[in-house]
């Protein structure tokens, strides 16, 4: 599998990164992996040969081999799921994905109800249908820079989101 070991670690950050929060502190100091020590299905999902393995840190063995065993767990749509992911992330621009990662360090700051805060309302934009978005998104654009920082700290006073946006 070409991009197995991309896949895998974005994996990790996906099914590992917001929910389960920061690693255990034995998984970033632990002992190396060795490559007999892994199934050979975990061999095959993550596409290294015996000495590339051994020449990755410990840390990151951990992390690949975590990654695999999701992976293996993975339906088919999932899976698919991944790729998609993977082959966007690969289209984004080195900006882009600096941009994407220092969101993902800000949102991991934040306090955990208002981390559940913004999931649900994310969760709630993803039900939304495509049309739903698209005006919502125009709203958004055709806002005054004053309107948006009045809606965004409306949205942080009340722990409930409005059900439907506040006339412009």
């Amino acid at each position: 599998m070409k991009h197995a070991p991309a896949i895998l670690l974005l994996a990790g950050l996906w099914a590992g990164g917001a929910a389960a929060g920061p690693a255990p502190v034995a998984a970033t100091h632990a002992a190396p992996v060795p490559w007999e020590a892994l199934t050979p299905a975990e061999q095959q999902v993550l596409g290294y040969d015996k000495d590339k393995w051994s020449s990755l840190p410990a840390a990151r063995q951990h992390k690949l081999k975590t990654a695999a065993d999701r992976w293996e767990k993975m339906s088919p749509q999932e899976r698919e799921r991944f790729r998609q992911r993977l082959q966007r992330w690969q289209q984004l621009t080195p900006d882009e994905r600096a941009r994407l990662r220092q969101r993902y360090e800000n949102f991991q700051k934040l306090p955990p109800d208002e981390q559940q805060h913004i999931r649900a309302m994310f969760d709630k934009y993803q039900r939304m249908t495509p049309e739903q978005r698209q005006k919502l998104r125009e709203r958004w654009k055709n806002m005054t820079p004053e309107q948006r920082q009045q809606l965004k700290d409306k949205m942080r006073s009340h722990p409930q989101a409005p059900q439907n946006p506040p006339p412009k």
